[in-house]
């Protein structure tokens, strides 16, 4: 048993200068829907998930990472949750209150080590979604979001300690160390990573397909399309799931996954995976290798946004 009172994630906000050319393709490259627009701000859902919307776009001179969002039960955990952090010194950018986002709630937000905006939320009411069908290649759901950081180490003791989330595996080379950490808090093998990079910035945003099929399906529409694939389609180790990057037009990376493993948390034991074994990488051995290409694409740019609270 654990003290965990974050059930899972809900969202993920960005801000981007060409707010026009990001929407277009988010809605009708990537597979989202606008369900709430205004002027320079959109929300964007998964067809397949109750959450309210998975992506948050907003205009703004400077590209940046403006949250991350997730779920907790009630309302008595948000405010246990935000004493606890207090209490540790954890800087809040806000007490627990209504939140003014579509689907309203109850929550709050506090920076992290690294100066990120997280938010926490419970009572958001529940979207009208749909099963999604045999073929069709749009997300279910958002599945888990990556982050940079240059002290990795720290910001994953920082997830630990405060949030209770745990170590699901770590990977690392001979020559650099440990790399990356997942992270989980529920039964999935992760719904956050963290990725050693010398600046603070978002990795990627990776969305789950309905299945093999459909992800496939998913991956070729945008090669076919011209989007610039980074790296896959290919199966990781770590999680077990299938894998296919793109860059999104401000250079984002975000995934296509499907079967993201799901775990016994009674049982399971964290893993230390040798990156540079091409096994690691790719299960499949059908993905470009690991390169420097793919690794300077997540590194992606810094972002100068750091305590800095985005807009409401």
């Amino acid at each position: 048993m654990t003290d965990r009172l974050i059930t899972h994630l809900r969202h993920v906000d960005i801000a981007v200068p060409d707010y026009d050319k990001q929407l277009e393709f988010y809605t009708s490259m990537w597979g989202l829907k606008a369900e709430t627009t205004d002027d320079g701000l959109a929300f964007l859902a998964t067809e397949g998930s109750p959450e309210q919307y998975a992506v948050r776009l907003r205009r703004a001179e400077e590209k940046r990472l403006d949250l991350i969002s997730f779920g907790a039960a009630n309302r008595e955990d948000v405010d246990a949750l935000a004493q606890r952090l207090g209490s540790s010194g954890v800087r809040l950018v806000s007490e627990p209150d209504k939140l003014q986002t579509p689907g309203g709630g109850y929550g709050f937000r506090f920076f992290d080590n690294d100066g990120r905006t997280v938010e926490v939320s419970s009572d958001v009411a529940v979207r009208r979604h749909r099963k999604i069908e045999q073929g069709e290649s749009i997300p279910v759901k958002l599945s888990h979001v990556v982050i940079n950081s240059p002290t990795p180490e720290a910001t994953v003791a920082f997830y630990n300690k405060h949030l209770s989330f745990a170590l699901s595996d770590t990977l690392f080379s001979p020559h650099m160390g440990e790399v990356m950490w997942f992270l989980r808090t529920n039964t999935h093998h992760h719904s956050l990573a963290i990725a050693r990079c010398p600046h603070v910035s978002l990795h990627h945003a990776s969305f789950e397909m309905r299945g093999i099929d459909e992800y496939m399906r998913g991956t070729g529409r945008l090669l076919r399309g011209g989007v610039e694939k980074v790296w896959g389609p290919g199966r990781h180790m770590a999680g077990n799931n299938t894998f296919s990057y793109f860059l999104d037009p401000h250079g984002n990376t975000v995934e296509y996954t499907t079967e993201l493993e799901e775990l016994d948390e009674d049982t399971w034991h964290p893993h230390l995976y040798d990156f540079s074994d091409p096994e690691v990488t790719d299960q499949w051995g059908t993905a470009n290798p690991m390169s420097e290409f793919v690794a300077k694409q997540s590194f992606n740019d810094p972002d100068r946004g750091v305590f800095v609270a985005p807009p409401v």
